[in-house]
């Protein structure tokens, strides 16, 4: 079998690392062994965060998200990936081996994951206000849909849940301004100044969004009281439409899933023309976490609340050289 040469794979992680990860630092790591044809993706713990996310949750919810990436790359040129997750349980940051085969007859590449493939330059995650414009049922079904094939849930919340997880999302900025050591670890992944224009990972300040006019956005605010570039203030949406990512279970092999539903629904998103932020911040707190679960169901594990509508679609932020992630022998 001929499985695909270096520089067609370097490509497929240049798509991959495109991918979201909490405060854009990258925590993924890519080798190809030519003679298998396996792309193996490991996790770099030296971009982990001890403070906000000491399970090393949402750095496996990263990863997968670029292992989702990998995949769409993967089948837009023509290729089947053949992914197993957390393949040797004796090497934890191995966190997936995937076999890339070319195509054959009565097994060709997914198509449904191949037409994503434009959409992975267009996503980025906006902090502006979005319009009022509600979210059609027929493109959230589609968004469901994309969920349940990563096995996850996505449940949109209603108007009043989603003003209460808005209230834990400031119950949790309200802790961060009382954790020195916390915000410390947001400031190291910030990019301020003439850093943000040379910057390779973190959030640029360019990134950060406006400020709410009357108070504070109910996200993440990367600036705290450092002084930054003039980013204006506006109005946010009255009625923010969130949704929830769920997955049955919590552990590593269910982060990594939760990042591949995450980022499919990210890309289908994009694709059906909606602007999208993500948002943690409650859920890197325990008991916060817990109260974040949709009031039907409410017997899954929330990974991540996503942020949807119609509006800016955010602007780009930095990412490593390929060759700083990749290598093959």
């Amino acid at each position: 079998m001929r499985y695909p040469d270096v520089r067609t794979v370097k490509a497929l992680v240049a798509d991959a690392v495109l991918a979201p990860s909490l405060h854009n630092a990258q925590p993924w790591t890519f080798r190809y062994v030519t003679a298998d044809g396996v792309v193996e993706l490991r996790a770099d713990l030296g971009r982990a965060m001890p403070r906000t996310d000491p399970d090393h949750r949402a750095l496996y919810i990263g990863c997968g998200a670029a292992l989702l990436n990998l995949r769409v790359a993967a089948v837009h040129r023509g290729l089947v990936p053949d992914v197993r997750l957390l393949p040797d349980p004796g090497d934890p940051r191995l966190l997936a081996a995937v076999r890339l085969e070319p195509a054959a007859e009565g097994r060709g590449p997914d198509a449904e994951l191949a037409r994503l493939h434009p959409a992975i330059p267009r996503r980025h995650t906006s902090r502006h206000p979005f319009t009022d414009r509600q979210v059609p049922d027929p493109v959230r079904q589609e968004l469901r849909e994309a969920a349940a094939h990563e096995g996850a849930e996505l449940a949109f919340a209603a108007a009043w849940h989603a003003a209460f997880l808005m209230e834990l999302a400031r119950d949790a900025e309200s802790r961060d301004a009382l954790d020195a050591a916390g915000r410390q670890e947001l400031e190291s992944w910030t990019r301020l100044g003439p850093e943000a224009n040379t910057a390779v990972d973190g959030v640029p300040e360019y990134a950060f969004g406006p400020r709410e006019l009357g108070g504070k956005a109910p996200w993440r605010d990367f600036a705290g009281r450092r002084p930054t570039a003039d980013r204006g203030a506006t109005v946010f949406e009255h009625a923010p439409q969130l949704a929830l990512l769920s997955t049955r279970g919590d552990q590593p092999r269910d982060w990594l899933s939760a990042g591949q539903a995450l980022e499919r629904v990210l890309l289908c998103a994009t694709l059906a023309g909606l602007a999208t932020a993500l948002t943690s911040h409650a859920l890197e707190s325990r008991d916060l976490r817990q109260f974040s679960r949709p009031p039907v169901s409410g017997t899954g594990q929330v990974q991540m609340v996503l942020r949807l509508g119609y509006g800016p679609q955010g602007t780009a932020t930095p990412r490593r050289p390929v060759d700083q992630v990749f290598t093959a022998f």
